[in-house]
């Protein structure tokens, strides 16, 4: 699963890792696609694109993740 967090600053975003094995946060909000070729790819609603260790089934996962935790925020 890939690990998202609600951190100050950073309760819009998913973590990944990127093929050089690094750890970076996506904002989950500008995820166009996901495909898989059999790399996970990321394309962002500006273009820009991103390739994954994480499957396509773990990014979605905690996209809906990431959107259940925002939207059942208890205040």
């Amino acid at each position: 699963m890939v690990d998202f967090g609600i951190r100050e600053g950073e309760d819009f975003m998913i973590r990944v890792t990127g093929m050089d094995k690094k750890r970076f946060m996506l904002n989950a909000d500008h995820i166009e696609k996901i495909e898989e070729m059999p790399e996970t790819i990321i394309t962002l609603t500006n273009g820009k694109k991103y390739i994954v260790l994480e499957s396509i089934e773990d990014v979605r996962n905690s996209v809906l993740e990431y959107k259940h935790k925002i939207f059942t925020y208890d205040i």
